[in-house]
């Protein structure tokens, strides 16, 4: 009697055990949905997510085909197509789905509220919805977050240093993202500290920047910041070379906006928290409830300084700057 409620107790505990807990007990391979918004070649792009997260795997010594299933599917800059590219890979009945950008991550989580969601890089996850909250999740999506937007007061820092005669400053964001819709106490206060006047200046589409720099240049802006977000980042080198058009400095987040022409870059690397969100998904497939994984913070932030950028303004940096800057692109 007792074997035989010994067996009946441990087939109840193995069908009630998650997908990716019995695949790892199986030594079936887990499969993992990648729902990317950009281009097929931003898997091979060493700068990008996809990549930064396909790397995270290998480290993890995660190899595709042997001891991993990956399921990619592209929307190739087309967010429109994200829901029904999401609703796919549900259907496949993958054990976590891997996404990045904040349109990928409502389709993601729109598709599905049980399979495990796992985000390279938000901001605002909180304000946005995705999670409950940073230390408990909830529900069925964890991730790596920037917190982009309390870094806005020190870029404003960093961008007076550079320009010490800085009075005016245009900044450019996206008011669909919640934390772009009004300026942040912190950064009014910093800027009423530094004597700088703000210009909050909306663009919620690529058809919208144009109009969005003739508002700039009309106000007299002497510079513009441009908040982090995937559209922004996706559009860098062509925000870059308006700005410079117009003669505007720039400043704005991670690195990958210096190396498009921005004049200074202040913020966490993409790319690096998207590779660390691989051990979130590595810890899913072994059992782990993303409700119960802390939503990780960036935790290393660059300065990088374009002087390409700065002799074609002809501006001068100060040499205090350049000094602290972790990278200058000559």
């Amino acid at each position: 009697m007792d074997r035989r409620r010994f067996l009946l107790t441990s087939l109840a505990a193995a069908f009630a055990a998650p997908d990716a807990a019995r695949a790892q007990q199986t030594g079936k391979p887990p499969r993992i949905a990648v729902l990317n918004p950009g281009p097929p070649e931003y898997i091979n792009d060493p700068e990008t997510c996809p990549n930064g997260f396909r790397q995270g795997l290998r480290d993890l010594g995660y190899v595709d085909g042997q001891n991993v299933q990956l399921e990619y599917r592209h929307a190739r800059g087309d967010t429109t197509r994200l829901p029904a590219l999401a609703g796919e890979l549900v259907r496949l009945a993958p054990d976590v789905i891997w996404t990045h950008s904040a349109e990928a991550i409502v389709a993601a989580k729109e598709a599905t509220r049980s399979i495990p969601i796992v985000f390279g890089v938000a901001i605002n996850s909180v304000e946005e919805g995705f999670v409950a909250s940073l230390s408990r999740p909830g529900g069925n999506v964890t991730g790596l977050e920037l917190r982009d937007i309390e870094l806005t007061a020190k870029r404003l820092e960093l961008l007076r240093e550079a320009l010490p005669n800085l009075t005016r400053v245009a900044v450019l964001v996206n008011p669909a993202v919640r934390g772009h819709e009004r300026v942040p106490p912190e950064v009014e206060e910093q800027a009423r500290a530094l004597g700088v006047q703000l210009q909050w200046v909306p663009a919620r589409t690529h058809e919208r920047f144009e109009a969005a720099f003739a508002e700039i240049s009309k106000a007299g802006a002497q510079a513009v910041m441009i908040m982090e977000h995937s559209m922004f980042a996706r559009a860098r080198q062509r925000l870059t070379a308006m700005a410079l058009k117009r003669k505007l400095p720039t400043i704005s987040g991670g690195r990958h906006f210096a190396e498009a022409g921005s004049l200074i870059a202040y913020g966490a690397f993409p790319r690096e928290l998207c590779q660390r969100s691989a051990g979130l998904v590595d810890r899913i497939v072994k059992g782990a409830k993303p409700a119960d994984l802390p939503v990780e913070l960036a935790d290393r932030f660059y300065l990088v300084i374009n002087l390409k950028t700065a002799k074609a303004l002809g501006l001068t940096i100060p040499p205090s700057l350049l000094a602290r800057a972790d990278r200058v692109i000559e």
